[in-house]
């Protein structure tokens, strides 16, 4: 039988997706109920949940995904600071918890931003082996969460492996939060409201629908039992289809899904100057994972609109 697993942030986008695939492989999957607006609230609840993974596993070998993260590329300085505290916390309860010598060892998947920590880099494709170059608070969050994971992991004898994910869309998307471009499009569609786009249109993005994302961390998860990784490991995957798309291509894409061309609004934006014009990723880390067919774009955006329409019809509104 598959490990047990604890998904942290399965309501977030890419958590939904993973939960999903794990159970689809018939994983048993602990999910809580995490109040992350309140940061002490949540160091509790997060503790509380690694003593029910424990219970769970009964002795067997456990695993995490660490999915959640609320933070964006516009996310303040001290929001971002408690997300991290709040992180380091938890970490320090699994190694309370779950770690030790009588213990059975753990896998850890850890949810992080290929964008956000290499926004300032040069010349793309940019790999694992790229060195990482924020450019907003966000990027640098995301490395310092990198690290204290890759420190957990050494000192508990955990694997980890760090996703480092391109541009996630699909159904399910947080429309309250000020990203995803696809969703955004499907929206306005909806809505006929229009688009404020503030990057110029031939900037690249690595879209990956939210599917493959979640089917590509648990091939990770699992390929992390593999012989040649030893306790203590950290593995730094790019999560992304490694082909890139413009801004205009999406709204050729978008035109060809919503039988017209959304209605674009080009502005300004302070945030702006945290956007790379070239986000194009090349993974040389465990490639053979990367052989699968992706969801071709315009196949992605058909279906997110589609969610967005059944909610409307349930809901009234988006």
């Amino acid at each position: 039988m598959p490990d047990p697993t604890w998904v942290i942030g399965a309501g977030g986008l890419l958590g939904r997706g993973v939960l999903a695939e794990l159970k689809s492989r018939g994983h048993e999957v602990l999910t809580s109920s995490i109040p992350w607006n309140d940061p002490a609230a949540a160091k509790d609840a997060l503790a509380e949940s690694a003593v029910a993974l424990r219970s769970l596993a009964d002795g067997r070998p456990w695993v995490i995904a660490w999915c959640a993260g609320a933070g964006v590329t516009g996310t303040s300085q001290a929001e971002l600071d408690s997300e991290l505290e709040v992180f380091q916390s938890a970490l320090d309860s699994f190694g309370e918890v779950l770690c030790g010598p009588d213990a059975a060892p753990g896998r850890m998947f850890l949810a992080s931003s290929a964008g956000g920590v290499y926004a300032g880099s040069s010349a793309p494709p940019y790999t694992e082996e790229s060195p990482t170059q924020p450019l907003a608070p966000y990027g640098f969050a995301k490395l310092a969460a990198e690290e204290s994971a890759a420190d957990f992991a050494l000192k508990t004898g955990t694997r980890l492996v760090v996703g480092r994910a391109a541009n996630l869309y699909g159904p399910g998307q947080n429309l309250a939060k000020p990203q995803g471009l696809i969703s955004v499009f499907a929206k306005a569609h909806l809505t006929g409201q229009p688009v404020s786009v503030y990057v110029s249109l031939d900037t690249l993005r690595d879209y990956i629908f939210i599917e493959d994302a979640a089917e590509l961390v648990t091939d990770c998860l699992e390929r992390l039992s593999g012989e040649d990784i030893h306790d203590g490991q950290t593995v730094v995957k790019i999560i992304a289809t490694q082909r890139a798309d413009t801004i205009g291509a999406v709204i050729g894409a978008c035109k060809t899904v919503f039988k017209r061309r959304p209605r674009i609004v080009l502005g300004a934006s302070p945030f702006a100057k945290a956007q790379a014009h070239d986000l194009r990723f090349k993974s040389v880390v465990w490639p053979e994972l990367d052989r699968r067919p992706f969801t071709p774009l315009a196949v992605g955006i058909d279906a997110t609109v589609r969610d967005m329409q059944t909610l409307r019809n349930g809901l009234g509104q988006l």
